[in-house]
């Protein structure tokens, strides 16, 4: 696990990025280890958040290349996406529990679209997201063709695919790829307390929320009304749902329990 740093925190699950020397780009080992950490976060109820970032001056750089390209290793692309990257993208997807990206620094090609397949992403004002595919001849992985035209729309997406334009964290905010962007001086703290917030909050509601953005890409308005009927009822049978109401009759602040 030293390819990561893994903390649990205030309810939250803090995973840290931990290949500062090459920007944090991916080996096996490290994909590995973000796995088996998002595991261990979905599996305890104790972690009602999840909190993802990288070491030193870069979030990710996307892939390692000299691992992509050692012919002694035995990982070819084909076998470093299926094994790697898709489990992350499809664990970052299904864990019903809310997962910010706090990008610390440059997200790139795998690194860019692993942020952008969180719910949550914030990045310090000096951090940068490019689709670096293109200038290896490549096409963008990791969610990259699937999430980023939905969040910004198809023309904006293909350009930047294509063209492989670095994008900052004022206009990735501008254009809807990421939630919002703090100074420099502040980002770590500002992004922190957002992860602390989502652990205080009703982790159930939240999850059912997650569960019903996921299902809108594909249902229609009828499927999608029925599942917010769903999942509302089971909102509803929640403990925190309890909780909300008797602390709005009572004018004070809620406790919730992620129950």
């Amino acid at each position: 696990m030293e390819n990561i740093l893994f903390e649990k925190i205030n309810g939250v699950g803090k995973i840290t990025l931990n290949r500062p020397k090459v920007y944090n780009s991916f080996d096996r080992p490290m994909a590995m280890a973000v796995q088996s950490a998002l595991d261990d976060c979905e599996k305890d109820e104790n972690i009602r958040a999840i909190y993802l970032t990288g070491e030193g001056k870069a979030f990710c750089a996307g892939q390692d290349l000299q691992e992509a390209i050692d012919e002694n290793n035995g990982l070819d692309l084909e076998r470093i996406i299926r094994e790697h990257y898709n489990p992350i993208i499809l664990r970052l997807g299904k864990i019903e529990k809310p997962i910010v990206a706090a990008i610390n620094g440059v997200a790139a090609g795998a690194g860019a679209n692993i942020a952008l397949a969180c719910d949550v992403v914030v990045a310090t004002e000096s951090a940068s997201f490019i689709q670096a595919f293109s200038k290896i001849g490549l096409i963008p992985d990791s969610g990259g063709t699937f999430n980023l035209p939905r969040l910004i729309g198809r023309q904006k997406a293909s350009a930047i695919m294509m063209l492989g334009d670095k994008v900052s964290a004022a206009d990735a905010e501008r254009m809807g790829m990421i939630y919002k962007y703090f100074s420099d001086e502040s980002f770590a703290e500002e992004s922190w307390k957002l992860a602390v917030k989502l652990a205080k909050m009703p982790t159930k509601g939240l999850g059912y929320t997650k569960r019903a953005l996921n299902q809108s890409l594909n249902n229609t308005l009828e499927e999608q009304l029925d599942l917010e009927r769903q999942l509302q009822t089971k909102s509803g049978e929640t403990d925190d749902y309890t909780e909300g109401v008797n602390a709005f009759l009572e004018k004070r602040k809620p406790e919730f329990k992620g129950k």
